[in-house]
């Protein structure tokens, strides 16, 4: 957009409040009920706004992991989402059988997910949502976890979303800046976000067949000087701020969030400064105290009902032989 960066893309320099959690945990979408930008003055309970130094609220986001926040490179297509990994064969590995398009051509294709020539191929792919759904099936039902998955186990920055029923209303969303290996970083993520997200009740058995799951690789981190230079639909933001008490607070949005709802640059930093717990009236004067870091993701979204069909198609799950749940339909 030709504006003056202030610093590179490796992430390194973002900076964000610890809230005592195990790990970083960031809640990437709006608020749950909230009435849109400027509304809702305490926006969401969970973690997408952290207090500097501790004592912030459940699933606030720490400072990235390191310098592998960027090892995905350029990013074709630009939108994102939220999750993480997913594990091999047993349930994910054959062909792509029940899958949608974009996830077919991924488990298909060897080179689906490039965006051209010069462009480098996706790490994400439907086997990871088919890992997400592994391990929240096998908790649920109380099996022994998923076995390690074949894909890679490079870090990254990563995010798992469920949403549910055919309208695809949110039902969980956390992930970390912090670069994870994306085997246990899936695992951990999976489960966090379906029975964590303090916006929601704990997930259940009878939830499962209405389910979707998306898993989100970040990338490209860039500090910017400017709070508009961001586009929407390509770009996710985090931003970090002081609120009226003087504490240092942060939150962020997927790169798909302003383009679902609607928003232009301003309505979407309001809404986040609301979700970050900021309460005050919103001024042009305090949009430029901002400091915004946009970044990109790779996202790949499937539905149970995906997910299902190929493990039928298998006849096992997970190469333990466990059965397939009491259901087998989208409902």
């Amino acid at each position: 957009m030709g504006r003056k960066r202030c610093v590179g893309g490796d992430g390194s320099k973002m900076a964000a409040g610890c809230c005592g959690v195990k790990k970083q945990k960031l809640s990437s979408s709006p608020p749950s009920g909230s009435a849109g930008p400027g509304g809702g003055g305490s926006g969401s309970r969970c973690g997408g706004a952290a207090a500097a130094g501790g004592g912030g609220e459940p699933g606030a986001l720490p400072p990235p992991g390191g310098p592998r926040l960027n090892g995905l490179g350029g990013l074709a297509g630009g939108a994102a989402g939220c999750a993480l990994s997913p594990p091999l064969p047993p349930s994910c590995g054959g062909g792509p059988a029940g899958l949608s398009p974009p996830a077919a051509s991924l488990l298909s294709s060897p080179g689906a997910g490039s965006g051209g020539p010069g462009c480098r191929k996706m790490v994400v792919s439907a086997e990871m949502c088919c890992f997400c759904f592994d391990v929240l099936y096998c908790h649920l039902y109380g099996y022994q976890p998923p076995r390690s998955p074949r894909f890679t186990n490079d870090p990254y920055p990563l995010f798992v979303t469920w949403k549910i029923g055919r309208d695809k209303r949110l039902r969980g969303c956390i992930g970390t800046f912090s670069a994870m290996n994306l085997h246990s970083g899936l695992r951990e993520y999976t489960l966090t976000s379906a029975l964590k997200d303090s916006r929601f009740p704990p997930m259940t058995r009878d939830e499962l067949p209405r389910l979707f799951c998306s898993v989100s690789l970040l990338t490209n981190f860039e500090d910017v000087c400017d709070y508009m230079d961001w586009e929407v639909g390509v770009h996710g933001i985090r931003i970090e701020f002081i609120n009226e008490k003087g504490s240092k607070r942060t939150a962020t949005y997927l790169p798909e969030v302003a383009k679902e709802q609607g928003w232009d640059h301003i309505q979407t930093i309001d809404s986040l400064l609301r979700k970050g717990g900021y309460k005050a009236p919103i001024t042009n004067e305090f949009r430029k105290t901002i400091k915004l870091t946009r970044y990109r993701s790779e996202k790949m979204t499937m539905s149970y009902t995906e997910y299902l069909a190929h493990r039928q198609h298998h006849h096992f799950q997970n190469g333990i032989g466990h059965p397939l749940p009491p259901y087998n339909h989208y409902s």
